[in-house]
C-alpha cells in the first residue's frame, strides 16, 4: 500500500502531463495554477477528514 503523499505525487504529475503545452506561458500562470492544484488536494484531504472522524463518532 502507498502512502498518500506518493499517491499525490503522482496525481499531481498525471495533472501537469496531461495539461496541453502552450509556448508563451507566463509565471503567473504557473504559479496560479500550482496554487490551484495544491489549494484543491488540500480541500479534498480536509474534507476526507472530517469525513472519517464523523464516521468513527469523533465529532
Amino acid at each position: 500500500m502507498t502512502s498518500i503523499s506518493a499517491q499525490m505525487l503522482v496525481v499531481l504529475i498525471s495533472l501537469l502531463l496531461v495539461l496541453p503545452s502552450v509556448e508563451a506561458v507566463e509565471a503567473g500562470d504557473v504559479i496560479a495554477l500550482l496554487l490551484g492544484v495544491v489549494l484543491s488536494i488540500t480541500g479534498i484531504c480536509a474534507c476526507l477528514g472530517v469525513y472519517a472522524r464523523k464516521r468513527n463518532g469523533q465529532i
